[in-house]
């Protein structure tokens, strides 16, 4: 479970969804068996997702976020509702590269080349899908990409995983920074000089969480606001509006996995009856394992053959 506050400045200028995420960010890593670079790429996607599942209008809406690439990581893909609920898994999970020049770990790199696309469904016919090329792989950089290109908002993304020496999740967090429609020109210059001068927000979350001793969660996410903010003019201070959560949550079912293995077709169904008396199927979010004998697939057969319904 992680802490999310929303909060808005005093001038109506921006809005900010802020969370720490590191429980979460921990839980697919442990679910995933990941390395620390996929840690570190697999956590900014999952907490990226939360917030901008976060900022939807409506708590069943939904959204999807796929990074795909030529590097060895391949495919890291997260999806959120309006909830704060957030699951996500990356293609090779034991993706590994020396680290950067800065000694930072290459989550770019292990994208490479490819392609950012964000899916939205808000309950309409169609749902929204827009897509831009990874400008460098980073995650938060490409968000903010997205936002400007895709969707013509002005927001900043800001996202960290911090790795242990035990490769466990030290602290992980993420920030959206959003203008609003009305926004002050003074807003926007000292948002960019706040910006600019800001620590690495893992930094700020790390210190933030040792003087929060004795806090509850929502009170250290409120300090940690507090500390990002703490230089602009108190006129654009945000406040907090609301207090939500980003857990990690995957809805899989034995039923969703029946209506999968009935996209196969009837031949595939008949096959795997035939020669392998059943069917293994794993869940790519959580890893769980769902067993269908033969039995069972001859009922989701014989439904595809429109015999009878599951």
């Amino acid at each position: 479970m992680g802490k999310a506050i929303t909060a808005m400045d005093k001038s109506g200028s921006f809005r900010v969804c802020l969370s720490i995420t590191t429980d979460v960010v921990e839980k697919a890593r442990e679910i995933h068996g990941t390395t620390p670079l996929a840690t570190a790429a697999l956590g900014r996607v999952l907490t990226g997702a939360g917030l901008m599942g976060l900022l939807m209008k409506n708590d069943s809406d939904k959204v999807t976020v796929q990074f795909k690439g030529d590097g060895p990581a391949k495919q890291i893909l997260a999806t959120a509702d309006g909830c704060g609920n957030v699951k996500g898994y990356i293609a090779v999970p034991d993706v590994n590269l020396p680290l950067r020049e800065d000694g930072h770990l290459d989550v770019g790199g292990s994208l490479g080349i490819g392609d950012l696309t964000v899916i939205r469904d808000m309950g309409l016919k169609e749902p929204y899908v827009g897509r831009i090329a990874l400008v460098s792989g980073e995650i938060a950089d490409d968000l903010t990409a997205y936002y400007y290109i895709s969707e013509q908002q002005n927001t900043s993304v800001a996202l960290g995983v911090k790795i242990a020496r035990n490769q466990s999740v030290l602290c992980a967090g993420g920030m959206i920074i959003q203008m609003l429609p009305e926004a002050k020109e003074e807003a926007v210059d000292a948002l960019e000089t706040l910006l600019k001068d800001m620590p690495p927000l893992t930094t700020l979350i790390e210190e933030t969480v040792l003087k929060s001793a004795g806090y509850s969660e929502e009170g250290t996410v409120e300090l940690l606001l507090k500390r990002i903010f703490e230089s602009i003019d108190p006129a654009f201070m945000p406040e907090k509006t609301d207090t939500r959560e980003i857990n990690w949550k995957c809805d899989c079912s034995e039923e969703r996995l029946e209506g999968v293995l009935a996209t196969l077709g009837a031949d595939e169904l008949q096959a795997m009856i035939d020669e392998d008396n059943g069917a293994e199927m794993v869940c790519q979010f959580c890893e769980k394992k769902y067993y269908f004998d033969a039995d069972h697939l001859q009922r989701i057969l014989d439904a595809v053959k429109g015999k009878r319904e599951l």
